[in-house]
């Protein structure tokens, strides 16, 4: 399997995105007791293209059998290891909003092999409240716990205004991976991952086919 650090570097954004609605759907399918699955029926599941299955995984390898296709629940856990979903990954959520809350209330994510381990505020009116056996701790601890807690990804749900100033504190707990609810564009290193998720801006462009 092609899985050297510097080939994986050059794999697109969307391919990775492509592989995680893979595995989701083939958990599905294993849960409906489908024993094989060829490209073809993946790619309809998903509104792509055969070949755009394929091509997608081909940048990790050789996978399924010729003329019989894939095993669901083989694939996925060969899918699960190069996304790292294989174990459970650790993360921590900075701002106890109403989007905070909602994240941490949402139980699906753990059965996605990710598990909420702190939550921060700097609110005293939210900090020691208890969301899904998560106690909200106050920011000001924030690099002890999140090292403590050996944090891999930092969501960030704060005010624009002290996005900056936690994300470098994130950094500094060597925390590289983020995904940022803010409408702020991040400034970081190039070994650090942030991803983008900006409802405002999914909202307009789902207007522009109401016209």
């Amino acid at each position: 399997m092609q899985n050297s650090k510097n080939h994986l570097k050059t794999v697109p954004k969307s391919v990775i995105k492509r592989l995680a609605l893979y595995a989701r759907t083939l958990h599905r399918m294993e849960l409906n007791g489908i024993m094989r699955v060829s490209s073809k029926t993946l790619a309809e599941r998903l509104g792509i293209t055969p070949a755009q299955v394929r091509k997608d995984l081909a940048h990790f390898g050789q996978f399924g059998v010729p003329g019989f296709g894939y095993r669901p629940g083989e694939l996925r856990e060969k899918l699960r290891k190069i996304l790292g979903t294989d174990r459970m990954i650790r993360v921590a959520i900075v701002g106890a909003g109403n989007l905070g809350k909602a994240l941490l209330s949402y139980v699906g994510f753990r059965a996605q092999g990710f598990k909420f381990v702190a939550a921060f505020d700097s609110d005293q009116r939210k900090i020691g409240h208890i969301i899904n056996n998560i106690k909200i701790q106050n920011i000001d601890n924030l690099e002890k716990i999140i090292l403590g807690k050996k944090v891999d990804i930092a969501i960030l749900a704060v005010p624009a205004s002290k996005a900056q100033e936690v994300t470098d504190r994130l950094i500094k707990c060597n925390i590289n991976a983020i995904l940022n609810f803010v409408p702020l564009r991040l400034i970081v290193s190039d070994n650090v991952k942030v991803h983008y998720v900006d409802l405002a801006i999914e909202l307009e462009s789902l207007s522009f086919y109401l016209r």
